[in-house]
């Protein structure tokens, strides 16, 4: 019996030990992260989406899956929002954020990135991010203009892992659009869209306790019928020029019947984002 308490004893302190050691590992690691979007996972960084400069009155929730791939990374998502028109869509809110996420590293993008694990050993919970919008110009014969204000908030986890940062961002941005040719009827159009910002980011640098960023964007969208497709070249543009200046190419094709929107999107990164990105959504309008 003697011996039994002696052997638990000094399982318990091994235990213990090894714990307080990864716990200082850890610690240690944390100094060595990167805030910045080449050196974290797929969603850390949210490169702002234009809206053409014309915001919809309608209730629009939706709920999408992605999946991100790049050498040595592999990561799926279940993404969620909730947008809320005010003032018959004078102005309007979103609430949104990834809501559970896979991932899968190589030891190499490990230990590139600082982190400690090359897959989820406990459930990892994206950001919450929320968008303000509002209209300030709607003209037919000049422009359509809207200006954003966003929060990322700090709740995504696994910072471990350089999967979510565990700091806040947030941006301000100038959307504009305008029509280049639409029919009689407005169901099939073109519209040149483009957008102008400030992009800010929380980091762990005792100098640069922030990265100041330009973000900016530049596409088409088209539609015919029920059918919509987007196309865009947009980006963030640090300062510190250390992994974060990413730029992608997005391309998003939409079908709506019945205030049904089922949305196929690729995204392929260039420079500081590395990831090709594929996503299937359903959007409910009410």
């Amino acid at each position: 019996m003697v011996m039994m308490r002696r052997v638990c004893f000094l399982f318990f302190l091994s235990l213990c030990v090894c714990r307080s050691a990864f716990a200082e590992g850890w610690r240690d690691k944390m100094e060595l992260l990167v805030y910045a979007p080449r050196y974290f996972g797929a969603n850390a960084f949210p490169v702002p989406e234009l809206t053409g400069g014309d915001l919809s009155d309608r209730w629009m929730v939706e709920l999408r899956g992605d999946y991100h791939t790049m050498p040595g990374d592999q990561t799926k998502d279940i993404y969620a929002s909730l947008y809320v028109p005010v003032a018959h869509g004078r102005a309007g809110i979103r609430v949104c954020g990834v809501i559970r996420e896979w991932y899968k590293t190589s030891t190499a993008v490990r230990d590139e990135r600082n982190a400690v694990e090359v897959r989820p050993v406990i459930p990892c919970y994206g950001d919450v991010i929320v968008n303000c919008y509002y209209q300030v110009l709607r003209s037919e014969r000049w422009l359509d203009v809207v200006a954003t204000a966003n929060l990322k908030t700090a709740s995504g986890g696994r910072l471990c892992d350089a999967r979510f940062t565990d700091a806040a961002a947030y941006w301000f941005t100038a959307e504009a659009g305008r029509m280049l040719w639409s029919d009689a009827s407005g169901s099939a159009f073109v519209r040149l869209q483009g957008l102008a910002g400030f992009y800010c980011w929380m980091t762990n640098d005792l100098v640069h306790r922030q990265n100041d960023a330009f973000c900016y964007g530049i596409g088409l969208r088209g539609g015919l019928k029920g059918f919509s497709l987007d196309c865009d070249f947009s980006g963030i543009r640090g300062y510190e020029n250390k992994g974060d200046r990413p730029m992608v190419l997005r391309s998003k094709l939409s079908y709506e019947v019945k205030k049904n929107i089922i949305t196929f999107g690729y995204k392929h990164g260039i420079r500081d984002y590395l990831y090709d990105s594929f996503s299937l959504g359903y959007t409910r309008c009410f």
